[in-house]
């Protein structure tokens, strides 16, 4: 069939659904919903057989959804009602939840069901959560009412029962420091941990809280400062103390946005004298429910060591990267044969980090400083020869992230991964040993298709494709334990030492062909260019990107259903688009 998806962005479950149903063997396009543009005329360009919208934060036009049937992806069960459905069940407490796929009708959210899934809702934040339980949920949801429109003999069912409830705003997500116990104050965080975040003053000023994790050791006066921890800060409840780790400044009236940043960045000189209490790396002498919180730990289970990281956005800084090293390094000191890199649910790695970048004093500066950090990460686990290294994915992976992933001997990945193994929308060239890993894995033709149409990838797409090597059909929250019964598995077998032996010969061999410093430099140099010109598309690509700068319309890649035009042919219909078509040329794709 011809899908169109009809979304305000092309946000992670609107990715999942355009790679999905293209797996399905379905056209699929994309049109973004924006107040300027006609969506009855792009629909009428479109011509779709059924349409489609995964996230949607307008009303469908009568014109549309009179003509066509139209499927909205609300992420509520059935009768739930409004615009802040996830938000208010994280903030409630909700242990069971749903997505519902109901038809597009005059009164939000009020049409009749096609399709609904439950799903468990543990206590995480909710963008994870929708990444990870409602975006399984969802998708199943979805493929069941597509795969119902197709046969053309079921018939939607009106919902019987509704509560509609109004969009949470920043007075019900106030935190109270003098009364609310750290419970509390962890589910006001997680309900809005990436957006909009929690509003509150904080030393003179008006900040966003974004995030936050549980501290069982330290106390003190309710909503004072006492520590920080790699970039978080450590704040008192009535009762304990929570870690947050990003804060953002209010937007000034008529500005742009302002970018999430780690909470000692984003207060640099603002933030008193704190002690800083670094977590230990292992947190094996502490019971599970009072393990100090830590964004970097280890373990190990008989012969497999297991190095977790888990970074707000997936966003690796220079300090984040230089921090995974030191602690990937510790990890070699130990006597395991397997070492797993990853295995946290939520994003893998996105690469390098945009909005420290963009708020650093010198840009150009410090993406030069970020993208060696990665390249070293990454140069440390290829040159890995003493064991196996295994990349688990229990989330979603881009750019940098996903090269950093094919360091590994083996990829695995939670079936609704969906990966993004491309930089050219964000003007860049890309590095992190890619021009090497990539063509290994998937050969040289569908590394440049990969790389070229600049789509995301399923896991199940990924896994034909060769970029994985397994895909684990369990929930987010199994996914630490499948890979630990995995990883125990291949480190019993007694070919490892054997298949060991063979890497190391493997890798000295392509050594001696062409050494991996022959790969960064020429890397490198492509993106140096790109780093130090203050013209380059990048700059603005980025600065639109980590200020969520308003699109103008939808590119024409998404438009067309097919892998994206010519750079020279494509035409500038979005922000910085036209800089975009430029980027693709200057970073040599």
């Amino acid at each position: 069939m011809r899908i169109l998806l009809v979304a305000s962005s092309f946000n992670s479950l609107t990715q999942r659904a355009h790679a999905e149903l293209r797996d399905h063997g379905h056209a699929v396009t994309v049109e973004l919903a924006l107040p300027h543009v006609d969506l009855t005329a792009a629909v009428r360009r479109h011509a779709p057989d059924l349409i489609l919208a995964p996230m949607l934060r307008t009303a469908v036009p009568e014109e549309v959804w009179s003509a066509h049937t139209c499927l909205i992806v609300h992420p509520g069960p059935v009768g739930d009602r409004g615009p802040s459905s996830l938000d208010r069940a994280v903030q409630e407490n909700v242990t069971r939840w749903g997505v519902t796929v109901l038809q597009a009708v005059a009164e939000m959210d009020a049409g009749d069901v096609w399709a609904s899934v439950e799903c468990p809702l543990p206590p995480v934040g909710k963008s994870d959560l929708y990444r990870g339980e409602i975006a399984d949920a969802a998708m199943r949801a979805v493929h069941l009412a597509v795969r119902r429109f197709a046969s053309g003999t079921f018939t939607p069912g009106p919902q019987t029962s509704h509560r509609t409830r109004p969009v949470l705003r920043q007075e019900d997500r106030r935190v109270d420091w003098a009364t609310d116990s750290t419970e509390r104050v962890l589910r006001l965080l997680r309900a809005a941990d990436s957006r909009p975040g929690v509003r509150d003053e904080l030393l003179g000023g008006v900040w966003f809280l974004h995030g936050g994790h549980a501290e069982h050791g330290l106390r003190g006066r309710p909503g004072e400062l006492l520590a920080t921890r790699d970039g978080s800060v450590c704040r008192a409840t009535v009762d304990g103390a929570v870690w947050i780790p990003e804060l953002r400044a209010r937007r000034t009236p008529g500005g742009p946005g302002e970018v999430k940043l780690p909470a000692t960045a984003a207060l640099a000189d603002q933030l008193p004298a704190l002690p800083e209490r670094p977590a230990p790396l292992t947190a094996a002498p502490f019971p599970a429910a009072t393990a100090p919180w830590a964004d970097i730990g280890y373990r190990e289970e008989g012969d497999v060591g297991f190095l977790t990281f888990s970074f707000p956005g997936g966003a690796m800084s220079t300090a984040h990267c230089r921090r995974l090293l030191a602690a990937y390094r510790t990890a070699l000191s130990r006597p395991t044969s397997v070492l797993v890199l990853g295995g946290a649910r939520d994003f893998f790695s996105n690469g390098i980090h945009l909005g420290v970048i963009e708020a650093a004093a010198d840009p150009a500066a410090e993406s030069w400083a970020n993208i060696n950090a990665i390249d070293d990460l990454v140069e440390a686990v290829l040159t890995t020869t003493d064991r196996l290294v295994v990349s688990a994915l229990g989330g979603n992976a881009a750019a940098g992230g996903v090269m950093l992933a094919l360091a590994a001997d083996e990829v695995w990945c939670r079936e609704g991964v969906v990966l993004n193994p491309h930089y050219r929308l964000m003007g860049l060239y890309g590095s992190e040993y890619w021009t090497y890993t990539l063509p290994r894995r998937t050969g040289a033709e569908t590394a440049a298709r990969l790389t070229t149409d600049a789509l995301p990838v399923s896991s199940a797409a990924a896994l034909s494709s060769g970029l994985v090597d397994r895909t684990l059909p369990c929930g987010p929250g199994a996914f630490a334990d499948e890979t630990a019964r995995l990883a125990a598995h291949l480190a019993a077998l007694p070919s490892l030492a054997s298949r060991v032996a063979r890497k190391k010969g493997r890798r000295e061999r392509d050594e001696a062909e062409r050494p991996l410093a022959a790969y960064r430099e020429a890397e490198l140099v492509r993106m140096r260019r790109i780093f130090d010109d203050p013209r380059a598309p990048y700059h603005a690509l980025r600065r639109a990107f980590v200020r969520k700068e308003p699109a103008t319309g939808t590119p024409s890649y998404l438009t067309c259903g097919v892998p994206p035009a010519s750079p020279a042919s494509r035409p500038r219909n979005v922000t910085g688009l036209a800089v975009q078509d430029e980027a693709l040329r200057a970073a040599g794709c």
